[in-house]
């Protein structure tokens, strides 16, 4: 399963991830559809890296996205890949989204 190349999720959102290095870290872009404040897409830097597969396995890997210019907030993503018998490669993930909050107060409402 090779992370580098363009994703698409179910929102039409968009990621691209530039070669993974040999230590498996990687960059990339991320163009979200779904905003916090709604209005149009927004592309963001990511940074990420992947564990590399064992045999007979498939990668884990993991990244953090900054939404730059548009938003106070970060998510990370925790996933791995797989490929199904017909060679079609399949991301799976879960995120946490972090916005930054005025104080300590309003914690229970920074984390999504």
């Amino acid at each position: 399963c090779q992370l580098s190349g363009l994703w698409r999720n179910e929102q039409d959102s968009l990621m691209e991830i530039s070669a993974v290095r040999d230590n498996g870290d990687f960059q990339g872009k991320y163009l979200t559809q779904v905003t916090l404040a709604g209005g149009c897409a927004h592309t963001s830097p990511l940074k990420g890296t992947q564990q590399q597969p064992g045999e007979g396995g498939w990668p884990t890997f993991a990244f953090t996205v900054r939404w730059d210019k548009f938003s106070n907030a970060t998510t990370a993503f925790a996933g791995q890949c797989f490929v199904d018998a017909a060679g079609k490669e399949t991301l799976t993930t879960m995120w946490l989204l972090r916005e930054a909050v005025e104080s300590l107060e309003e914690d229970w409402k920074a984390t999504r």
